[in-house]
């Protein structure tokens, strides 16, 4: 029998110089989180997989800055976004 693959969870952030804290800028389940994360790798944006904290931040309004509680999660996650970034431009692994 076929295992059936759980429908996914998918939340996209954006940080802009001035902003108090990462914005919620997309975020689905299911097709809209498949076209989500399709859309990020097309735009060449690193998708990080992290169940928990894509829990946290689907209970966050579409268009509502993170919540102080979750600023530790991101800032690792901005972290390790920015070593993949400086991975690929030394066109290296991290």
């Amino acid at each position: 029998m076929d295992k059936v693959k759980p429908l996914a969870n998918a939340v996209a952030l954006a940080y802009h110089s001035g902003d108090s804290a990462p914005r919620i800028v997309a975020k689905g389940h299911g097709l809209i989180a498949e076209q989500i994360i399709e859309r990020a790798k097309e735009h060449g944006v690193a998708v990080h997989e992290s169940k928990e904290l894509v829990a946290l931040l689907m209970q966050v309004e579409l268009d509502e800055h993170i919540p102080p509680a979750l600023y530790r999660a991101v800032a690792e996650l901005l972290a390790w976004l920015y070593r993949v970034e400086a991975a690929q431009q030394r066109g290296g692994n991290v």
